[in-house]
């Protein structure tokens, strides 16, 4: 069981949570430890709680399953199709007190209201949201969107039906009381003007000033070791080839062994693994004695049948590490909700890193990286993410200057936060 510690305001959220039944959004710029708050929630609550998660590599973060899975929802749009629910599905749901959703901003409307459909139908309470769940949600609108649907007859009806994408605008929350919460403190960059700039950032309110500063910092020469993030799989593919193959010797190849239910798209990490000494690599999971964390970036020094990696002039060995996926099942004989392992992936926990998509830095923090956007950001929230990753100015790195076009922000982000903030009452008039 973990023990993480929890600032003063971290553990006010946590009580919140713990002593009320409220429905609560916790929120806050990238590094004020909403994750903390998760994981402490998960060993240290009372209640009996399900976690999940709308994405496979989401889910596996916070040990918890994909919402589709944990509630039986078919993919797509779900809107008013049938909801399958066998009697096994309705004892599980019928047990749990606290739903806990994490990156609740990639979670739809239409996925936000089946999951409260979904939960008031297993229980039998049908005049109650989310049949009587406590629900907690974790994530800020400001970094990761909603993914559109292609199908041009789903975008049709989420414009028919919805004022937004967005998991706030579900109908469930036009007479449901949401407590949003929005953490202040930021643990991740230490520097007030640096903060600043990443808060305007996150708003879309960079002044002149501030473009000059990140510009101006982003500018010099990166060193040879410094991390690119990138917006593309292929650029980040491309760059990590073209650098591993600049690499001569012999070169490991780790193929990872794969057991019950994981699907490819959701692989913690590499399903087969090149490595050679003199590459760069980051840790995927923290290491229980505490030698690195997830995001720590090190230098192969040698293989041989197992892996050595460098870490701040310091040689570890490291051995493969198994990825649990659960699911959750209520055992009728203990009255109790259970987690069993339904699956295991099993590879050494590194990744190549001279380069990683913004999307898979989310959550991490690096000394330095270099921001490669490309011709332009083309996600809301992407240049926030990017460059909220580094602790300071010093570390950051710029492949070409910032243009306004660059910072995006979804207005609809702008009018939920706003009202949210203001006060939890006037969500349900203002959404």
């Amino acid at each position: 069981m973990p023990n993480v510690a929890l600032s003063p305001e971290q553990l006010a959220v946590f009580e919140r949570i713990e002593h009320t039944r409220e429905h609560v959004f916790v929120t806050g710029r990238a590094g004020t430890g909403k994750s903390t708050i998760l994981k402490h929630l998960s060993f240290h609550t009372s209640k009996i709680i399900a976690v999940c998660a709308p994405t496979g590599v989401a889910a596996l973060n916070v040990g918890g399953q994909t919402i589709h899975s944990l509630l039986r929802l078919p993919t797509g749009v779900i809107a008013d199709h049938d909801l399958d629910q066998p009697a096994e599905l309705k004892k599980m749901l019928a047990a749990i007190d606290t739903l806990v959703l994490d990156e609740v901003s990639m979670v739809s409307a239409d996925l936000m209201d089946a999951i409260d459909r979904s939960l008031r139908q297993a229980r039998g309470r049908g005049h109650d949201p989310f049949g009587g769940v406590q629900v907690i949600m974790f994530g800020d609108p400001y970094q990761l969107p909603p993914v559109p649907p292609r199908d041009p007859h789903e975008r049709a009806y989420f414009a028919d039906t919805y004022r937004s994408l967005w998991f706030f605008d579900a109908k469930v929350w036009l007479d449901t009381p949401l407590t949003a919460i929005e953490l202040v403190e930021v643990h991740r960059q230490k520097d007030d003007r640096f903060k600043q700039i990443l808060g305007a950032v996150r708003y879309g309110e960079v002044t002149a000033d501030m473009a000059e500063e990140l510009n101006s910092a982003g500018a010099r020469p990166a060193p040879e070791d410094a991390l690119t993030l990138a917006t593309t799989n292929a650029t980040v593919a491309r760059i990590n080839a073209s650098r591993l193959a600049k690499i001569t010797g012999d070169a490991l190849r780790a193929v990872a062994e794969v057991n019950g239910e994981f699907r490819e798209n959701t692989y913690p990490a590499d399903e087969v693994l090149e490595l050679k000494p003199g590459a760069q690599v980051m840790f995927l999971r923290n290491d229980p004695d505490g030698r690195w964390v997830n995001g720590t970036i090190g230098t192969v020094s040698r293989v041989s049948g197992t892996v050595w990696v460098e870490v701040d002039r310091e040689e570890f060995e490291v051995e493969p590490t198994v990825w649990e996926r659960y699911r959750y099942r209520y055992d009728s004989e203990t009255k109790k909700l259970e987690k069993e392992v339904v699956a295991e992936f099993e590879q050494f926990p590194l990744r190549l890193a001279w380069a990683v998509t913004v999307h898979k830095s989310q959550g991490h923090t690096y000394d330095q990286a270099i921001v490669d956007l490309g011709p332009r950001a083309f996600t809301a929230g992407q240049t926030y993410v990017a460059l909220s990753r580094v602790r300071s100015l010093e570390g950051l790195y710029l492949q070409r200057p910032l243009q306004p076009r660059d910072v995006i922000v979804d207005p609809n982000v702008t009018r939920f936060m706003s009202a949210a903030l203001r006060g939890h009452e006037s969500i349900a008039s203002q959404s």
